[in-house]
């Protein structure tokens, strides 16, 4: 299961982001948001699996982002040209 939610993350474009919902859907698991969640807290290639491409759906950040919180992933995402609209991912944003 969590193969193919890395395959999914893997594939989301620089510059834009996806839901956990979304992610579990692409991935052959409708329903497992919370389990891409898992996947990505126990992301074994973070160079090469760019978890902090997955958002909540509402556009909200996850303030447990495990590779340095809430505020390094908008660092992340802002340096790859996505911007915030009142503190969440602009929804021109989403794949």
């Amino acid at each position: 299961m969590f193969k193919a939610m890395y395959a999914v993350v893997k594939n989301i474009p620089k510059g834009k982001v996806a839901s956990y919902g979304t992610v579990a859907r692409l991935a052959g698991y409708p329903r497992c948001s919370r389990q891409v969640g898992f996947a990505l807290h126990k992301n074994p290639d973070p160079e090469n699996i760019p978890c902090h491409r997955v958002v909540f759906k509402d556009g909200s950040l996850s303030k447990a982002f495990l590779f340095g919180g809430e505020n390094r992933q908008r660092e992340l995402l802002e340096a790859e040209g996505v911007r915030f609209t009142q503190g969440k991912v602009d929804i021109s944003f989403f794949v």
